[in-house]
Parts: C-alpha cells; sequence; structure tokens
C-alpha cells in the first residue's frame, strides 16, 4: 500500500527513492583491502561457516503496538486485540495471526531505546548499531556480512537489498569495507538488469572481448597496480559473474505453488526470492516492506500493511524452518524506530524511538524467547532496556562473529562493534 501521508522529511524522502545505476555502476566496487580483520584465520573460519543473515526491514516505522508489544485495553492501545501465539503466555497483535503460529521458532526484544526520531538516523543505528559520527562512517550489517561470513571466491554478491524499483549497486553502506562488499539492489522478483549479453554480440565475440580486455588489464596492473584499478577490474569481474549466474535471481523459476503461496504483491516475491537466494549461497539478504510512516490513519495502514506481511513471512520461516536453513540463518525484523504511544488528531501514530520492540529468530537465537518490558501503556522501557549496540553485538555473536574483534583501517584498528554496549546474552543460545 502506498502512504502517501508520510513525514516529508529529506531522509524519509531518500530513503523511498529508487537506488540509482545499473549493473555497469559496480565499476565503483573495490576490493575491501582497508577493512581487514586483525585476525585473518578467524575470517578464514567464518567463511566456511555456511551462516546467512536474513533482514526484514519494515522502512517507516513500525508500530510496536500493532506488533510485537500490543497494549489491549489501555489508552495507548488503539482497537486490535493480543492474540495467544504458539509459545504460552506471549502474545501479539491480532493482525499477526499467521506470524503467531511461528512464535516458538522466533523471539522479541520489547524494550529498545534508541532515543532517536529522525528515519535517516534511527535507520543508521538500526543498521551500523552506532550513532553518526563527522570522523567515520561504519559498514552496514550487511556490508559486515559479505566481508566476514561470505566465501572470497563466492561468484555471487554477498550482500543483496530487494526492494521496490531496486536497481543497482549502492558502494556506501560498506564505508571503510570498500564498495566490494556494498550491497547489489533488486527489485520486483526479477534478475538484475543489464545482465543479458545483447543479441548483436555473438557469444564467441564476447570471449574475444573479455580476454582481450583481461590481456590489457593484466598489462596495466603489472606496471601501475593501484586500489583504483583493483576496483575497477573486479568490477568487470562481478559484472560477468553476475551475468553467468542469473537465473539466481529469478524468482519465475520458482513452482507456481510457492508463488502463490507467498503471494503476487511485492512483498511476496521480494521474499521467495530472498529464500531462492539464501539458498543459492547469498550471505546477508535484506528486503524492505514499506510504508509504515503512519503520522496519519495508523491502523487502518497496519491493517493493511501487516495483512500483506503476516502471511508472506509467516510462510518464509515455515520454509526455512522446513528447508533445514533456519538454524543456520539468523533472521530479524527490524525499523528505523517504533511509534508514539500517543495517537495522534489525525489517528495516526509519530515517530517514537524511546520504547519500542524489534523481532528475530534463527541462528544463535533462544526460539520462544522475550527480552525487556514496557510500562502498562507502552509510554517507557522499564525492563532490560537496549539500544542500537547491543543488538548488532548481539546479531555477530548469533552467527559465530566475535563481536568485540576489530577491524584494521589503515593501521588504525576499529572496533566491529559499539564497545561500550554488550550482546544480549539472554537471547543467545
Amino acid at each position: 500500500m502506498k502512504c502517501s501521508y508520510a513525514c516529508g522529511t529529506a531522509e524519509h524522502r531518500i530513503a523511498r527513492r529508487q537506488f540509482l545505476g545499473t549493473l555497469g555502476a559496480a565499476a565503483g566496487m573495490a576490493t575491501g583491502g582497508l577493512g581487514m580483520l586483525t585476525h585473518p584465520a578467524t575470517a578464514q573460519h567464518l567463511e566456511k561457516s555456511g551462516k546467512r543473515i536474513l533482514m526484514i526491514f519494515m522502512a517507516g516505522g513500525l508500530s510496536q503496538l500493532e506488533s510485537w508489544d500490543p497494549k489491549p485495553g489501555t489508552d495507548t492501545g488503539g482497537p486490535f486485540r493480543a492474540i495467544p501465539t504458539s509459545v504460552p503466555g506471549i502474545h501479539i497483535s491480532e493482525l499477526l495471526p499467521h506470524t503467531a503460529r511461528q512464535m516458538h521458532r522466533l523471539a522479541i526484544v520489547r524494550s529498545v531505546n534508541i532515543n532517536e526520531n529522525e528515519h535517516g538516523k534511527g535507520r543508521y543505528i538500526m543498521e551500523t548499531g552506532r550513532r553518526q559520527e563527522p570522523s567515520i562512517d561504519y559498514p552496514r550489517l550487511g556490508s559486515v556480512a559479505a566481508k566476514l561470513l561470505a566465501p572470497e571466491d563466492s561468484p555471487l554478491p554477498g550482500y543483496v537489498h530487494i526492494t521496490p524499483g531496486g536497481n543497482g549497486f549502492s558502494k556506501g553502506e560498506a564505508a571503510f569495507l570498500g564498495p566490494k562488499y556494498g550491497a547489489v539492489t533488486l527489485g520486483n522478483g526479477q534478475p538484475p538488469q543489464n545482465s543479458v549479453r545483447p543479441d548483436a554480440i555473438p557469444s564467441e565475440a564476447d570471449v574475444r572481448r573479455h580476454q582481450l580486455r583481461q590481456r590489457v588489464s593484466d598489462h596495466f596492473a603489472r606496471r601501475r597496480r593501484t586500489a583504483e584499478t583493483e576496483a575497477y577490474t573486479y568490477s568487470y569481474e562481478q559484472a560477468r559473474q553476475l551475468m553467468a549466474q542469473r537465473e539466481v535471481f529469478d524468482v519465475s523459476n520458482e513452482p507456481q505453488k510457492d508463488l502463490d503461496r507467498y503471494g503476487t504483491h511485492d512483498f511476496g516475491r521480494h521474499c521467495l526470492l530472498a529464500r531462492r537466494l539464501l539458498e543459492k549461497g547469498i550471505t546477508f539478504v535484506k528486503v524492505t516492506h514499506s510504508n509504515y510512516d503512519t503520522h496519519h490513519e495508523n491502523f487502518n495502514f497496519h491493517l493493511e500493511q501487516l495483512g500483506e506481511f503476516d502471511r508472506t513471512f509467516a510462510t518464509l520461516v515455515e520454509d526455512l524452518a522446513d528447508r533445514g536453513m533456519l538454524e543456520s540463518t539468523l533472521l530479524m525484523v527490524i525499523s528505523e524506530f517504533g511509534r508514539t504511544p500517543r495517537i495522534n488528531h489525525q489517528f495516526g501514530r509519530d515517530h517514537w524511538g524511546k520504547a519500542w520492540s524489534v523481532l528475530t529468530g534463527g541462528c544463535g537465537i533462544q526460539p520462544g524467547a522475550v527480552v525487556g518490558k514496557t510500562n502498562d501503556n507502552g509510554t517507557e522501557v522499564v525492563d532490560r532496556e537496549v539500544n542500537g549496540g547491543h543488538l548488532f553485538h548481539t546479531y555477530l555473536q548469533a552467527v559465530g562473529i566475535d563481536s568485540h574483534g576489530e577491524y584494521d583501517v589503515g593501521g588504525r584498528p576499529v572496533p566491529l562493534a559499539d564497545p561500550e554496549t554488550e550482546p544480549i546474552k539472554e537471547l543467545l543460545l
């Protein structure tokens, strides 16, 4: 459902835009030489672990009161009931009946406080585990996973972002790790655009072009090898490998019954594509579902948005479990913040980073757990307050990464996660 009433901030407009560029934009990729772990043996071990991460990003700010922490019968609760789940004693919103039946495979953190109410800044905290700093840009979780978990010799990208209208490459998310670990962005359940050899170029001619380019590149590298030339060379290789692996990204190859089970809407196709990519070896997949910036008519929009999300997400969780993938796939459902307990005069909820919830599950996560608590009407955290740093540590630990490790960035040690926070130990297996 298109949300035409969102707050209109610059951050929100940018977040909703389609990523620019085409497959050829991968020419900005670099090899990531700046962002090396200080213990290469650890990185080598992680590459062989087969761990994956799936992030569902509820763009705009999902209401915790209409999802994971309902408060029916209170002045802030709204019109929806809380329903029991497959875990005795845990209730979630009645807007999520299918997800409720999967709760024994999932966990909820109900005590998130990032003290941030701006879209861009909140998103940054939730994907990097840190606040923005003028002196350094930190890599997003997808790029960290691509660097530390994906095999170096994989012909597929380590980080794929699936979003409506998506097409291109987002190198900025990798920060100092280098553009090699940025996100390949897809949309509409389709393979990357411009990834088919033009009919006008015979395959034999294409091979000869590639061989010539390779000889020239090798000759140049022997004399003037730089980070920029390595990035340029890598961009061609990545594009060529993507062309060879194009069928991996084509959700139309899935059985019709699966297309029907997931749903014919964008989110259904995108989650089915996410499952396909995880099965094919992509390390980190992010799926964006939009838009939850419900300043107006919060209840009507959540009724429709979560109606689209619920069955598809529950199907995805069940499929991952049935295929034996959930134990090696960390999943999370996050936003940049939650929504205000106070219902405004337009029947909406505004931005609220002070007391809200996220959902997680799968690899390394205690199934059926609930961590933290808000007060009776959801206005503040009263037990086990956590922030984006705690969550980032937890995600890394769940997939076997020592979150207290460091990068070596040009001789400068940079902690993988905020050293002032710790993992949420009661959430981890």
